[in-house]
């Protein structure tokens, strides 16, 4: 741990020490998850502070795992390019970005789908609108993980990568635009029981790109 850098080890220890955390205060019936997960805007749990809280929580082991590993692994490298400051201001910022178009998709599927309803239909029962719109929570730092994938790309776009199950490498600025194309279709699928939030992820590689398009204008960084 000693040579990973301070912004990204406190980021893989803050984000463990919260998922370990949440999981015992389960146990004795505090869900921390629905406290500090980003609700619908609209939603009765919805408080502001959770536009921030939400990057820091995970719904299971594979959740923060693979989230804490590409942390781990191309977060360790863009804060050594950065430095810790401007790497840490990148990370919350796509974090921010994305809860917020989560909330925008979350907006336009009520106004289409469910603001001429009282409630939603499960089976044999019928979920009051209220209930329902308190379910819809958001938790993982993803957004922020997608916005540093793309921060990757664009520094190092012809670094090659393996990605299982891919049998042969892929340079990162194509592995990007691949994760755009595929996040883009699944979000528009809407296919039933995905509850990944597939347009979070783009607003943080929305927001990074936006960004680093900003610093490359100011500071004339080179990518």
């Amino acid at each position: 741990m000693n040579r990973i850098p301070t912004v990204t080890k406190n980021l893989l220890i803050i984000n463990v020490l919260l998922w370990f955390g949440g999981m015992a205060l389960l146990k004795i019936g505090i869900d921390m998850n629905s406290r500090l997960g980003l609700h619908y805007f609209m939603a009765s749990d919805f408080r502001l502070h959770q536009l921030f809280t939400y990057m820091f929580m995970h719904e299971g082991f594979q959740h923060v795992f693979f989230n804490m590993f590409a942390v781990w692994m191309f977060g360790s490298m863009m804060e050594n390019t950065w430095g810790s400051r401007r790497f840490l201001f990148f990370y919350i910022a796509c974090g921010l970005g994305a809860g917020i178009l989560q909330e925008l998709v979350q907006y336009i599927h009520w106004v289409v789908e469910l603001s001429q309803y009282d409630g939603v239909s499960f089976g044999n029962r019928t979920i009051p609108m209220g209930e329902y719109l308190n379910m819809m929570n958001t938790v993982g730092a993803s957004g922020a993980v997608y916005g540093i994938l793309l921060g990757y790309g664009m520094t190092y776009p012809n670094h090659q990568l393996f990605i299982i199950p891919i049998p042969v490498p892929i340079k990162a600025k194509w592995l990007v635009i691949g994760y755009v194309v595929l996040e883009l279709l699944l979000g528009l699928s809407n296919r039933p029981g995905d509850n990944v939030a597939h347009f979070a992820h783009l607003g943080g590689m929305l927001v990074g790109f936006l960004i680093i398009l900003y610093w490359k204008n100011k500071y004339r960084m080179r990518y």
